[in-house]
């Protein structure tokens, strides 16, 4: 069982990690189409930047060995960066296909959490 659940530790960590840090990757870079994809919510073009940045620091902390509360920290800002992105698409009434992927993202990122091995837990399992 316990091999069982690393496997899907790793999937799940791996889709949720290559999608969130190339996802921060373009809002680091300011390409115009994530611009536009911003534009319904009304954040200022910097603030974009800025939670690019900070996702693709996420997703480090979460894949570098180590830094056990760091990765902690690092599960809290994306899951809140998620569920953020939701309510604000709900807020600004903007709600199209794409609000389905912070959602999944949101999920993936608990589950990532869950199935975490115990080595990189702050407290390991006796």
């Amino acid at each position: 069982m316990e091999k069982r659940k690393l496997i899907w530790y790793w999937i799940i960590t791996g889709i949720l990690s290559f999608c969130i840090f190339f996802g921060g990757l373009t809002q680091a870079l300011l390409l115009k189409q994530t611009i536009e994809g911003f534009k319904p919510l009304g954040y200022p073009t910097y603030f974009i930047a800025f939670i690019g940045i900070w996702k693709m620091l996420g997703v480090i902390a979460i894949l570098v060995p180590g830094f056990k509360l760091l990765k902690e920290w690092a599960y809290a800002g994306i899951f809140f960066t998620m569920t953020g992105a939701v309510i604000s698409h709900i807020a600004s009434n903007d709600i199209k296909p794409q609000i389905i992927a912070p959602i999944v993202f949101a999920i993936f990122t608990v589950l990532s959490w869950y199935l975490r091995p115990a080595t990189r837990k702050i407290i390991e399992a006796n």
